[in-house]
């Protein structure tokens, strides 16, 4: 997929290409993931929080592996895409699959989440560096790190 398609498919037409459903394929019962999720990651993935930034676990990770949900560990992200950036959250260029991602207006900006279980990640934004021009603006708080056995 081109830059061009990548940038009409998520800042062009993103309520016409995915809305953000009430149901999705892994459902879970809230009261059993606030006992299996700290309050920050409960409160970032279910109710769409921010953590504060620079107190990210996964910022200053330079690890190989794959950054997966919290909530139902849907592979989402690779260590290849991750980049340093001076915004203070996990910034990464590009998801492991588009479709692993869903996107979705937020106001005026464009909210990501996991198309497996809604869980917010964070927002993308059309300032990343190349290959995709995109910053995938991402919660550390909303991910699990699984090291790649070398």
């Amino acid at each position: 997929m081109s830059f061009a398609e990548i940038s009409r498919l998520i800042f062009g037409k993103v309520q016409e290409i995915h809305p953000k459903p009430k149901q999705f394929p892994r459902m879970f019962n809230q009261d059993e993931l606030k006992k299996k999720l700290t309050k920050i990651q409960y409160d970032v993935t279910q109710k769409g929080d921010t953590e504060r930034p620079n107190t990210g676990k996964y910022l200053n990770n330079k690890n190989t592996g794959k950054y997966l949900c919290i909530v139902c560990s849907n592979e989402v992200f690779s260590s290849k895409c991750k980049y340093d950036c001076p915004c203070g959250w996990d910034s990464f260029y590009d998801p492991i699959a588009i479709d692993k991602i869903l996107y979705s207006a937020d106001y005026s900006i464009v909210e990501v989440s996991c198309a497996n279980c809604g869980a917010h990640f964070g927002h993308v934004f059309e300032d990343g560096p190349k290959p995709t021009y995109l910053r995938y603006c991402i919660n550390s708080a909303s991910l699990d790190f699984v090291k790649e056995d070398k």
